[in-house]
């Protein structure tokens, strides 16, 4: 199987994704830091070390949102020496350490509220959640920097969890699945199976409760009764603590919530699926439930098969993906129709006002289709990533870096605007961590063999001996030069995505042109949204590398009509126009005087321009109506930018 060259050895250099990191790092994650401050959420640790005095803020997960921020910050030193982000980062470690319990315990919502108590409510209350993604910081942080402060709170708290729960039940597994992911990442780190076997066997267990629509009502009364204690204790606080004041935070933004979906909800609750505990792994076919938890679960068990060499668990994964990506995904990689639910609703349930397609479910399907791709070296899994980073994902964050949408729906109707924290602020460090990672998803390695999954000016050092420096044009143009640096000759089979968003390449070799065919496709399988990443497909250039050799890549880049089923409400029959890996929407800012909702294109009218006017130069989309009105399409990622306004994806033609 193929294996990645590691969080340190590609660096991004220039080009679109440099802005992007050089936002995250100088504007993102400062202002996320500043909003885990006003929420409460840092204190709470200090509050758990007995720093300070005051009282417990936030959702009982809120751990999981420092981490989430300390394991992007931790992949950002791998490249980075900015030095408030390195003294953010190890006052906070000194504080985990301080907070942690002498045993590895660490969750500071029953460390204050409910000392005596652990493991309660495993299916609504998030500790093994909470635990991974601190699990998963320290790696990364060991990753980047060679410390191990960090990635020894994470193993105290995975010890502990080994001796707890390694020969428990199937009663015992999470409600929301990460910690799998974050054991599994850890035995690739240190190398001890036990972390290994744990993954394993919290996988296994998935699906095996018996009656478990009794568990779980059992769970949510203690889960209810708790949050009342805590509410309680809260008002004894401020009673003797006029001072103490309640951080408010935005709520998520809230859809439309249809009849009938409460029941569908309290359904989905009961039987499991919501949870993915409704069938073993082996058994999940279908997309199902709560779209995070279900990507972080194919995530999970896609990892084990690659780290157990194991191919038989594939089959089903494969079967689940497809059936996502042919079904259950929207025209821009996001995914989660149902609002409540926030997850999968029945096949082509795909409304774009209701879209729930949160951030992170994205971001899950991301990691999960990374894996299936060094297992099976499918390049459809390589194109997935790169449209759900250019769309489902960036579309999150605002061009400053400080504003975030938490669901990101096709069409808006009413005005509507990012908020700067949310009171499940789960995304914004979600994004910033895989945005930190960016390097780690470019390339693929095996004997003699290199993969170049995604185009992204970069200097790769991928062995000794062997750097490859990339210059690359997307999303604007689809030019590529590969260039190598080599210590001796190498004898090296390239592997060069073609993507599906292209129609046609040339290549040249040291300035002559080449002949390399890729493999030709079936025909892709008809898809709900009109994007198929199927025809995308590896092209080999298999030669004696020499050092300096130039390969250029040059993509055409058609603006494509990608055409909605027609079962999908609202959208259905009408199109959604693209160019390269970039989905674009007309946003009322720039049609002021059209009814985006009704617009009909001419197709041979649209035309791809350089605009200076928007967002200091971009490529926009320019058509016409059958009337002759200009309409002016811009990317989805940048809509929401310049005030409140409406927004479509699609349009008639």
């Amino acid at each position: 199987m193929m294996h990645d060259p590691g969080l340190k050895a590609v660096e991004i250099i220039g080009g679109f994704w440099k802005e992007r990191l050089k936002l995250n790092t100088e504007a993102a994650l400062r202002h996320q830091w500043r909003q885990l401050e006003a929420s409460g959420c840092i204190q709470n640790f200090r509050l758990a070390a007995r720093q300070v005095e005051g009282f417990r803020e936030g959702m009982f997960f809120a751990d999981s949102d420092a981490y989430k921020w300390l394991d992007a910050a931790a992949r950002t030193l791998a490249y980075s020496n900015d030095a408030w982000l390195m003294q953010q980062v190890n006052e906070f470690i000194a504080l985990l350490e301080a907070a942690q319990e002498s045993d590895g315990y660490l969750f500071t919502y029953n460390q204050l509220h409910f000392p005596e108590q652990r493991w309660q409510n495993l299916q609504l209350e998030h500790e093994f959640y909470c635990l991974g993604h601190l699990i998963e910081a320290g790696v990364a942080h060991f990753t980047a920097t060679g410390a191990t402060r960090l990635l020894n709170i994470a193993r105290k708290a995975a010890d502990l969890l080994v001796r707890t729960f390694m020969n428990a039940g199937p009663l015992q597994t999470d409600g929301h699945e990460e910690i799998e992911i974050a054991l599994l990442r850890l035995y690739q780190t240190v190398g001890e199976k036990q972390y290994l076997e744990l993954a394993r066997r919290l996988l296994e267990r998935r699906g095996k409760i018996g009656g478990y629509a009794w568990h779980f009502m059992r769970q949510s009364l203690q889960t209810t009764w708790r949050l009342k204690t805590r509410d309680q204790q809260r008002v004894a606080y401020i009673r003797e603590h006029s001072e103490h004041t309640v951080p408010k935070m935005p709520s998520r933004l809230l859809r439309r919530v249809p009849a009938g979906l409460p029941l569908r909800l309290a359904y989905s609750l009961l039987s499991g699926k919501y949870a993915q505990q409704n069938a073993p792994i082996e058994k999940q076919t279908r997309p199902v439930g709560h779209a995070v938890r279900f990507t972080y679960l194919e995530a999970a068990v896609a990892l084990l098969a690659r780290l157990s060499d194991d191919a038989s668990r594939l089959p089903v994964l494969e079967t689940a993906w497809e059936q996502m990506v042919t079904r259950h995904l929207y025209v821009t990689g996001g995914l989660g129709a149902l609002p409540l639910i926030e997850g999968f609703g029945r096949d082509y349930e795909l409304d774009p006002e209701l879209a729930y397609a949160e951030t992170c479910a994205a971001l899950g399907s991301l990691l999960w289709s990374w894996e299936m791709l060094q297992c099976t070296g499918g390049a459809k899994y390589a194109d997935l990533i790169e449209w759900q980073l250019y769309n489902a994902a960036s579309v999150s964050m605002a061009q400053d870096g400080c504003a975030y949408f938490y669901d990101n729906p096709l069409t808006v109707r009413d005005g509507l605007t990012r908020s700067q924290w949310y009171d499940v602020p789960c995304c914004p460090s979600n994004l910033s961590r895989t945005w930190a990672a960016l390097g780690s998803y470019l390339y693929s390695q095996e004997a003699g063999h290199l993969w170049v999954h995604q185009y992204v000016t970069s200097r790769g050092s991928l062995e000794p001996g062997l750097i490859l420096n990339a210059e690359a044009g997307l999303p604007w143009n689809g030019n590529t030069r590969l260039q190598f640096e080599l210590d001796a000759p190498r004898d090296i089979a390239l592997h060069l995505r073609i993507p599906a968003w292209t129609d046609g390449y040339t290549l040249r070799l040291n300035g002559e042109p080449i002949e390399a065919a890729a493999p030709s496709q079936p025909p892709p399988p008809e898809t709900a949204c009109g994007y198929a990443p199927h025809t995308a497909r590896y092209l080999t250039v298999g030669r004696v590398w020499q050092n300096g050799d130039l390969l250029e890549c040059d993509f055409s880049m058609p603006i494509r009509t990608l055409r909605q089923d027609r079962r999908l409400p609202k959208c259905g029959g009408k199109a959604a126009l693209a160019r390269g890996p970039l989905v674009y929407c007309l946003e009322s800012v720039d049609n002021p005087d059209c009814d985006i909702f009704n617009a009909k294109i001419r197709a041979d009218s649209l035309r791809a321009e350089v605009s200076p006017a928007h967002f200091g130069g971009i490529t926009i989309l320019c058509g016409e109506t059958p009337a002759g009105k200009l309409l002016v399409f811009i990317p989805y990622l940048y809509w929401a930018n310049r005030g409140a306004s409406q927004m479509t994806v699609f349009v008639e033609g």
